[in-house]
């Protein structure tokens, strides 16, 4: 395992290595010790033979200021390209009421990541990855899940939504000791896009490790008569649903050398990775977006989308938009929300995506989508 002075030095050696391909060894130490003072990294200093031409490669349209090498998505046990569709639906079964039963199994698990190239975090994971499962189920249901504490700390389960007070996850309500199990049993309400996390004390500790995961209510269309089109949409499973391209972004950040404050900014916890594998989209069809905001130790995040507007649901909970045609929009930690935004319009090609805190950027929140014909 990485003792803290290796990762203060791996965190060196990164962001000097971030510095443009060709650059001296006097720009590399500038980098390094710009990296010393603060997050903030210099601009390459080249200009461009054509300051208006269109970078040749998605690493060049940031100045290939980006962690360099490649993470062992294997070790780590889960790829960042993957969690975007990695939606965990339980196990179904019938109550005797008639009523739908959706069980869960998820337990904490002390477990070591490589969230950029060479840098590792000792986190706190919900089934060993970090976000946790992207829970996903209908509204109305009945949702049990099982909750087994195999870390070395006392954990819970806090869901973000409408439930009893002793499913409430915390001290007294589901707070359960290493070695311990908990069942929370609620309905699924209200529809929209939500949030589960840890609620032990001290919170943003156990927030900051990794215990957090995505929680997705999709409506019944049964119940929203009034918009049915787009209830059907978001159901999962329905041929409505099917037309659109759906991922979850969870952004969040790692303190890798714990002063309180983050050494590295990501969505779905791997620094850059999404820059470096850019999301493939087809054109033809719409993207819809659930994005989950649970960074620690800043107050507010942010997605940006390049050359392209997008109509947003804030908390989701709506089946009308609460922005329309806005390409920024910022979220507190627990904020969350839906996107919506289409291509069809646009030639193909690289199109980047976000937070719009420059630091952010610049230490691993910035990904690709490279949009292709059908």
């Amino acid at each position: 395992m990485a003792t803290d002075s290796e990762r203060v030095t791996r965190r060196g050696l990164l962001l000097g290595g971030i510095v443009a391909a060709g650059s001296t060894a006097l720009a590399a130490q500038a980098a390094l010790a710009q990296a010393q003072n603060g997050h903030s990294m210099p601009m390459p200093t080249d200009a461009p033979a054509d300051p208006y031409a269109a970078p040749a490669m998605h690493g060049g349209a940031h100045g290939d200021m980006m962690t360099v090498g490649m993470v062992d998505y294997a070790a780590n046990g889960f790829d960042p390209v993957q969690l975007l569709t990695d939606w965990e639906t339980g196990i179904v079964s019938q109550m005797a009421d008639g009523r739908t039963l959706r069980s869960f199994d998820i337990e904490a698990i002390d477990k070591e990541l490589e969230i950029a190239p060479g840098v590792y975090f000792p986190a706190w994971t919900f089934n060993g990855r970090v976000p946790g499962p992207a829970l996903r189920a209908k509204e109305g249901e009945r949702l049990r899940i099982t909750f087994r504490n195999n870390g070395s700390h006392p954990h819970s389960m806090h869901f973000h939504g409408i439930h009893s007070a002793r499913m409430d996850g915390v001290p007294g309500a589901g707070l359960i000791g290493p070695g311990e199990e908990f069942v929370y049993e609620f309905d699924a309400k209200p529809f929209g896009c939500h949030l589960y996390h840890c609620h032990a004390l001290p919170l943003r500790r156990h927030m900051h490790k990794g215990m957090y995961g995505a929680f997705v209510i999709d409506p019944d269309p049964a119940l929203h008569p009034e918009h049915l089109a787009v209830a059907q949409s978001r159901l999962l499973g329905s041929p409505q649903n099917a037309a659109w391209q759906e991922m979850v972004m969870v952004m969040n950040a790692f303190d890798t050398n714990f002063d309180g404050g983050n050494e590295f900014y990501a969505v779905n916890s791997i620094a850059h990775a999404y820059a470096k594998q850019p999301i493939v989209i087809d054109k033809s069809r719409p993207v819809r977006i659930y994005l989950v905001n649970v960074t620690e130790f800043d107050p507010i995040n942010s997605f940006h989308l390049h050359a392209n507007f997008f109509d947003y649901f804030d908390t989701g909970t709506t089946l009308t938009p609460t922005l329309r045609t806005v390409d920024l929009i910022t979220q507190c930690q627990a904020q969350r929300g839906i996107l919506e935004f289409t291509f069809k319009d646009h030639e193909p090609g690289m199109y980047m995506f976000h937070a719009h805190q420059t630091e952010f950027t610049e230490l691993g929140w910035m990904g690709m989508f490279d949009v292709r014909e059908a």
